[in-house]
Order: C-alpha cells, then sequence, then structure tokens
C-alpha cells in the first residue's frame, strides 16, 4: 500500500503549505490517537526541537490526542532520540517528534516512535493514514485526554546519555567544542560533556525559533572549525538541529564525517570484542570504510539510503552498529534509534581508552576521494535503466575496475539524480563524474 503522507522519515515539508498546516496536524494527532487508543487508554509523548512552528503544532497535536481520548506528556524542546528514549522509560504507546531535523527553520515535520522506542511498522502509519480520511468526531468530555508536562525530562535525557559510556570515563583536562545547531540539544548537549569534566565551549546555543542550523551545526561546519582552532581544542562535536546526527571536527580543524565516527566506533568495539556482529552502512558509505573494517575482520553491509533501512539490516542480520555518511549512528547495544550524543561518547570513550587523539584514530582508515553530482529532472523519469545510462556506467566501472565504485541515485525528496563515482584518484574521479552525468542529462533532454 502507497502512503499519501508518510515518507521515510515521517511526513516533513514547508510551513504553512498542505499538508504542514494547523488543520492537517491536528487532524494528525486525533488519527494518531484513535488508532494508539484502540487497545484502551493510551498515554502519548510529544518532543520538538526550536523551531517557532513549533508551538503551533505542538497545540494542535495535543488538541488532537485529547479529542481521541488519549493522554499527553508534554517534553519541551528534546532531542529526538531523548523522545524515543522518554517513550520507553514512561511506557508510553507512542512518542510524537516535532522536527525537520536539519531543514531550515521554515521547513517542520512529524516523526513517531513506537512504545519500543522504534519507528512505527509500516502496518500502523497505514493505520493513521485511514483514520486521517475519516470524519473527525470527539469523544465525550469525561473521556478527553489529560495534558501534563514533564518537567524533568531535560535531566532524565542527560543522566542516560551519560549512562551509556562507562561511570569511570573521566573528562578532565579535555576541551570540546560543542555545536548544538541552535536546536533540541542547546543545552542538553553541552551540559554532557562538562558533568562528565570535559572543558565546554559552546556555539550555536542560543536559539531564536528562526535560527536552527543557520550556519551552525553538522550541516555548516565553519564555525565549529574555526572554534576548535582558536581554543586549540582537542576535538568539535555538531550536533544537527534535533540532534539525532553528529559530525565531528579533530584538534586540526578537519572534518570526520559520519563514516570515520563509524569506523572509530566499530574499531574500539572490536578491539573490547563487543561489536556483536557486522557494522551496516548505505550505499553512500565510503569506500575506504569497507576496507579498513575488511582488514579488521569485521563484516558489512550496504542498506538503502536512510536510517530506517539501516535499522532494518541491522535487525534482520541481528547486528549492533549501523550509520550514515551524514552522521546518522545507531549504536543498537543502548539505543533504538540514532543519537548524535550517544555517539559522541562513544568516540570520546575510544579517545580515553587508547590515548590516541582524534586524528590518529581516523587515520586507520582512508577515505577514498568522492564526487557527486546532482542532474535535474524536468519530469519523473527512471533514467537509470536508459540503455545508453548504464553502458556509461559500466564503461566508467570498467576504468575503476576494483578501486571504486559508481553509484546512480534518484532522490527520494527532489527531482535529481545523484551520480557519485568513487575511487582512489581525486582527478579521475571528478573527470568521471562529470563524464557520467553529462551522458545523462544528453538523456534526459533529449
Amino acid at each position: 500500500m502507497s502512503k499519501k503522507y508518510f515518507g521515510t522519515d515521517g511526513i516533513r515539508g514547508a510551513v504553512g503549505q498542505a499538508p504542514i498546516t494547523p488543520e492537517f496536524i491536528l487532524k494528525l494527532g486525533w488519527a494518531a490517537g484513535k488508532v494508539f487508543a484502540r487497545e484502551g487508554r493510551s498515554k502519548i509523548m510529544i518532543g520538538k526541537d526550536t523551531r517557532i512552528s513549533g508551538y503551533m503544532f505542538e497545540s494542535a497535536l495535543e488538541a488532537g490526542l485529547s479529542a481521541a481520548g488519549v493522554d499527553v506528556c508534554l517534553l519541551g524542546p528534546m532531542p529526538t532520540p531523548g523522545i524515543a528514549y522518554l517513550t520507553r522509560t514512561f511506557n508510553a504507546q507512542a512518542g510524537i517528534v516535532i522536527s525537520a531535523s536539519h531543514n531550515p527553520y521554515t521547513d517542520n515535520g512529524f516523526k513517531f516512535f513506537s512504545a519500543s522506542g522504534s519507528k512505527l511498522a509500516d502496518e500502523v502509519e497505514n493505520a493513521i493514514e485511514e483514520m486521517i480520511d475519516q470524519p473527525m468526531t470527539v469523544v465525550p468530555p469525561d473521556q478527553l485526554g489529560k495534558v501534563t508536562r514533564i518537567d524533568d525530562a531535560a535531566g532524565r535525557y542527560i543522566e542516560y546519555c551519560k549512562g551509556t559510556v562507562s561511570n569511570h570515563l573521566d573528562l578532565r583536562g579535555m576541551r570540546i567544542v560543542v555545536d548544538a545547531a541552535h536546536g533540541a540539544a542547546y543545552s542538553m548537549g553541552p551540559a554532557v560533556f562538562r558533568e562528565l569534566g570535559a572543558e565546554v565551549f559552546e556555539i550555536g546555543v542560543q536559539p531564536n525559533g528562526l535560527n536552527i542550523n543557520r550556519e551552525v551545526g553538522s550541516t555548516s561546519l565553519g564555525a565549529l572549525r574555526a572554534e576548535v582552532i582558536e581554543r586549540r581544542a582537542d576535538l568539535g562535536i555538531a550536533f544537527d538541529g534535533d540532534s539525532d546526527r553528529v559530525m565531528m571536527v579533530d584538534d586540526r580543524g578537519d572534518v570526520v564525517d559520519g563514516d570515520q565516527i563509524l569506523f572509530i566506533i566499530a574499531n574500539a568495539r572490536h578491539q573490547a570484542g563487543k561489536l556483536g556482529g557486522g557494522v551496516v552502512g548505505t550505499q553512500m558509505t565510503n569506500l575506504g570504510m569497507e576496507l579498513a573494517l575488511k582488514r579488521l575482520g569485521i563484516d558489512f553491509g550496504r542498506a538503502r539510503v536512510g536510517d530506517r533501512y539501516v535499522n532494518e539490516m541491522l535487525s534482520a542480520r541481528g547486528w549492533q552498529l549501523g550509520g550514515e555518511s551524514s552522521g546518522h549512528i545507531i549504536c543498537r547495544h543502548v539505543s533504538t534509534t540514532g543519537d548524535g550524543i550517544v555517539a559522541a561518547l562513544q568516540v570520546v570513550r575510544a579517545m580515553v581508552g587508547s590515548g590516541h587523539s582524534l586524528y590518529q584514530l581516523c587515520s586507520a582508515m582512508t577515505m577514498f576521494p568522492q564526487t557527486m553530482i546532482n542532474v535535474r529532472l524536468p519530469v519523473k523519469t527512471d533514467v537509470v535503466s536508459n540503455p545508453v545510462v548504464v553502458n556509461a556506467v559500466e564503461s566508467v566501472e570498467q576504468e575503476l575496475s576494483d578501486s571504486g565504485r559508481v553509484l546512480l541515485r534518484p532522490s527520494g525528496t527532489e527531482p535529481v539524480v545523484r551520480v557519485m563515482v568513487e575511487g582512489e584518484s581525486a582527478e579521475q574521479v571528478e573527470r568521471l563524474a562529470k563524464q557520467l552525468a553529462a551522458v545523462v542529462e544528453s538523456v534526459v533532454s533529449s
């Protein structure tokens, strides 16, 4: 069954444009409430990031859920993984996140977690969509849902994060810059590392509702790199707007992306005999990581792009660790979803345990040069299967031989085809990517 509203990561779009309107979100809250209340009185957690539209949509969800007879617990600004955690610990039937992640403040979105803190099953999302199309009714007044605010939510999540690493982890003497993207982790992110003893310097911690992800955070690392150099810090940590992703900067100011973070965690847990199987990446994961893991004797699998698919492959294989180049890292031994703070703590623990700098830990893996070009499509078409494009891909693959990869991937969110070429030579990779993109463009325009 194809879905009308839910994508791979919930519902997302521009504020004020369908379906991201107060009227629709009121109906979404009611529909979700009716579905979750089928097994009796239900309780649902609501958290949000720092977008100004979060106030409006929180109220709309609250009204819809209450009309369906569902109790609501408001968490306020809270990282997405924190909402998943508190959904579990409060024995709620579901958690709802109001966030558009790394997007600008003009967007917003809605992600759902099940009682176990995992993404909703397809059949539950389908049931909610079916209910949205039904006329909205209100339960009798004595059955309306009650609303409470969880005042200690931030403190609970901070303690959880610290509990994912050894109680003996001592960060005294370590200098860390934390960039919270003016987002959900603006207070909790710095607090976790400060409470573990680190000297913390903060940027991106003054949200005003309009500045989330603006020139800060995991998608804009210039400010963090400059601050790390100026402060002579040991590392910098950058979260995105809802803190389910993390990127880092080493003491030299070099960017450490999700693939490198994933490798560092995998290597440390492998050496400790605690990896628990192999590692899952995606189609976009750097070939250098796959080869580095192979040298260590660690199995590796590639899932479709998207944390949902990474988690599905981890579950199917019984493995514990996976992630994406964008910094969405899933540590299933301590969390049910991607968690930027938890992943950063795993890396810092590896630094402390080994006595090595972040730069030294990264040096165990050689990143292959990658070039990606977006080719815009005038209309949605299966250009990837076009015989001319297929032949061009085969030609590039023959030139790369076993020392590179080619990937053509239609975007799931915009009308473009992503042309990615990866190999040992940056010049060769760039030349071949442009060559292949030109073929795709010629087919599109013909």
